[in-house]
C-alpha cells in the first residue's frame, strides 16, 4: 500500500483517497467507465469494425477511424438528436453542393486537403477557404454548402449532424450510390 506520511502537510496525509488497488479500472483505463453502469467491453478500439453503432455508449479514436474508412459515407452512430458519419473523397472529388433545411451540420479534416465553399443561394460562394489536416468547419441549417477535395490523396474527414441526416446503419461506398 502508499506511504502518505511523506506529504510536506498534514492535511493531505489521506490523499490520494484512489488507489490502483481500490478502483482497478480507473487506473487502467484513465476514466470511470465502472461509475456510469456500463460493463467495459473494450478497451482497444483500434481496429473497430466500422458500422453504426448508435444509440448505445460508444467510444473510439475518430482520428484512426476516420483514415481507415474508405467508403464515401459510413454512418458510424446514429443517435435520437445527433449523427456521425464518417467521408473518404477521392482527389478530385467534392460530397456535391447540397442544403440542409433543419439540420447544423459539424465537420473535421482529419487527412487531406481542399476548399469549402458555403452561402445562402445556389452559388454558394459567400464563404470559401481552403482546408486541410485539423480544420473543423460549421454549416448552419438552411446553408448551401460543397467540400472539394483539391489533394492528390483522399480527403479522410467526418461529420455529426444534429438532428441526424441519415437512416441508421448508411453506408455509401462511391459518390454515385448517394443519390
Amino acid at each position: 500500500m502508499y506511504n502518505y506520511n511523506n506529504y510536506p502537510c498534514n492535511n493531505y496525509r489521506n490523499v490520494p483517497w484512489y488507489s490502483p488497488e481500490m478502483y482497478p479500472y480507473f487506473y487502467a483505463l484513465g476514466r470511470p467507465d465502472y461509475m456510469w453502469g456500463y460493463p467495459v467491453q473494450n478497451t482497444d478500439y483500434s481496429g473497430m469494425e466500422i458500422k453504426d453503432y448508435g444509440p448505445n455508449p460508444f467510444a473510439i479514436n475518430i482520428d484512426d477511424a476516420s483514415k481507415q474508412n474508405n467508403n464515401f459515407r459510413t454512418t458510424l452512430w446514429t443517435g435520437d438528436h445527433m449523427q456521425l458519419t464518417l467521408m473518404s473523397l477521392a482527389p478530385g472529388e467534392d460530397i456535391g453542393l447540397e442544403i440542409h433545411p433543419d439540420v447544423d451540420q459539424f465537420l473535421r479534416i482529419e487527412e487531406g486537403q481542399g476548399m469549402v465553399r458555403m452561402g445562402s443561394d445556389k452559388n454558394a460562394d459567400e464563404y470559401v477557404i481552403n482546408v486541410d489536416d485539423n480544420y473543423a468547419f460549421i454549416v448552419p441549417a438552411n446553408t448551401w454548402h460543397n467540400v472539394i477535395n483539391t489533394g492528390k490523396t483522399p480527403m479522410k474527414l467526418y461529420s455529426i449532424y444534429a438532428p441526424p441526416h441519415h437512416p441508421h446503419g448508411t453506408v455509401h461506398k462511391t459518390k454515385a450510390d448517394s443519390h
